[in-house]
């Protein structure tokens, strides 16, 4: 009966973020068709964990906005392609109980987030020649947005921690910072690279960053 209260709930936060425009109506749908799943087969604290993404995400979006707007690398609202990206990694590995993967996934979509909200207010360089390029730019760095994609893992990890994602406190926060760096790291490599050259879309870099991610917290998972 529980899981039912839950799966209301869930809607109705789907429905206020589109409302809210921080999704469109596809993407929104998408989103609650994923958690209702996540919710039956982790439960819902593993969904909580991705709403505190989802929550830094568009706290992060709305930051320095006008700027943003200016320099034309504000996004709005988000549409399903941005779901999908992000989502759809954390979504099997939920649905298949893999905690460690889960989280790595989580925290390299966040890290990548942060680092790009927050890096575009300071000048970045290209990860792959380290010159001076334009804030927005594919594959653009900057200690300002590296130390906030850092902040964003640690976050994740926490919270992992927090809501019984991950039994040991030092041991998530671990899988998160370190597996959420090198996904957000993976992700310049891949734009500045890749992206850069049309060879690959936003979108894709995303979900290949979001599979690294995972991959190297299921690594860590395994060591520690």
């Amino acid at each position: 009966m529980i899981n039912i209260e839950y799966v209301i709930l869930l809607i109705a936060i789907g429905v206020v973020i589109y409302a809210r425009r921080a999704l469109d109506l596809a993407g929104s749908v998408f989103m609650v068709i994923m958690g209702i799943i996540i919710i039956f087969t982790a439960g819902f604290n593993w969904l909580l964990l991705i709403f505190v993404f989802l929550i830094l995400g568009m706290l992060l979006t709305r930051y320095q906005h006008a700027y943003k707007k200016d320099i034309g690398v504000y996004e709005g609202t988000r549409t399903i392609k941005n779901v999908v990206s992000n989502g759809i990694v954390p979504f099997v590995l939920a649905a298949f109980g893999n905690p460690a993967g889960f989280i790595g996934s989580i925290a390299a979509a966040t890290a990548d987030t942060m680092a790009s909200e927050v890096g575009v207010l300071q000048t970045p360089r290209l990860i792959t020649t380290f010159k001076k390029v334009p804030p927005g730019t594919d594959g653009g760095i900057s200690i300002l947005g590296t130390t906030a994609g850092i902040i964003g893992s640690g976050i994740i990890g926490f919270f992992a921690y927090i809501l019984g994602v991950y039994p040991d406190l030092t041991e998530a926060l671990a899988i998160a910072v370190i597996a959420g760096t090198f996904g957000c790291f993976f992700d310049s490599v891949l734009g500045a690279v890749l992206e850069k050259r049309n060879y690959l879309t936003n979108e894709h870099v995303n979900l290949l960053a979001t599979v690294a991610g995972a991959l190297l917290g299921n690594l860590i998972g395994l060591v520690i």
